[in-house]
């Protein structure tokens, strides 16, 4: 498949986020946490690389998302962990606003 097939899907309202609080979301069965952090909102996949545990408990700081469970944090921009025991980086999405609609195509980046 050649040319860009990246179809964005509503993820939630800008006004359901609140500042530096992972939501999760379900889209086409993908678990993603969307968070609104430094004036900008991300999507990343809600599953931790290292144990099988949702990001959106943790809490963010500059721009990382931490996992509650062993503290690994993941770069919300790249996914890259910034820390062990993770060594994996988690999948980051495109995000489009739309007036109050947060858009993410599950399509990554590369």
């Amino acid at each position: 498949m050649n040319g860009p097939t990246s179809t964005f899907v509503r993820a939630c309202g800008l006004s359901e986020l609140e500042e530096d609080t992972p939501k999760r979301v379900e889209l086409d069965g993908t678990p993603v946490s969307v968070v609104q952090t430094e004036g900008e909102v991300f999507a990343i996949h809600d599953i931790c690389s290292h144990a099988n545990v949702s990001l959106s408990e943790g809490e963010v700081e500059d721009c990382q998302i931490e996992c509650w469970l062993h503290g690994s944090s993941f770069d919300l921009r790249t996914g890259k962990p910034s820390g062990l025991p993770a060594t994996r980086p988690v999948p980051v999405y495109p995000v489009k606003i739309e007036g109050d609609d947060v858009l993410v195509s599950l399509n990554q980046e590369s």
